[in-house]
């Protein structure tokens, strides 16, 4: 199943938002520090709701502490980015991808774009508009992800509880 990074997230409620959808869909979450913010900043919290209990979160001290931990449980590094080379929709996700994504003001860095096996963009029609928010952009990314790899196939209305 595709996990999720946050490589220096910067804004406490995106990463809240974030970890709720990773809660909603068993996703593992997973943070690259340094981040922006404190984990218990309020904010974070209130976006994540009383969903953090359901998150299956980690917290990496560094870049270089979170490749030696993804190259051990293997997978490939998908780099979401305005300068990806092919479309999230067109791009094929597999099991133990890493999908990867940079901070609010800077997206991914140089140094991460040239360590990702793959990148990719979310297509936009609007040139005006540089990018999306990052939780809505980590949650097309992982719905796309999960959809191709038929995580939702058996699912049907009665499964949900609202």
């Amino acid at each position: 199943m595709p996990k999720i990074a946050l490589i220096h997230p910067q804004i406490p409620p995106n990463t809240g938002n974030i970890a709720r959808t990773c809660a909603a869909t068993g996703i593992a979450l997973h943070l690259v520090g340094p981040l922006g913010f404190e984990m218990s900043d309020r904010y974070l919290k209130r976006a994540g709701l009383d969903y953090w209990p359901y998150v299956d979160w980690h917290y990496h001290d560094s870049l270089s502490v979170f490749r030696a931990f993804s190259q051990q449980q293997g997978g490939r590094w998908i780099g979401f980015s305005t300068r990806g080379s092919c479309s999230y929709i067109q791009f094929q996700f597999q099991e133990d991808d890493w999908l990867l994504f940079g901070s609010e003001t800077t997206g991914l860095s140089e140094e991460v774009l040239d360590q990702c096996d793959a990148t990719t963009f979310i297509p936009m029609t609007q040139p005006r508009v540089r990018s999306l928010n990052l939780s809505v952009s980590a949650a097309l990314g992982l719905f796309e992800a999960s959809r191709q790899l038929g995580r939702f196939d058996s699912f049907s209305r009665d499964d949900r509880l609202i």
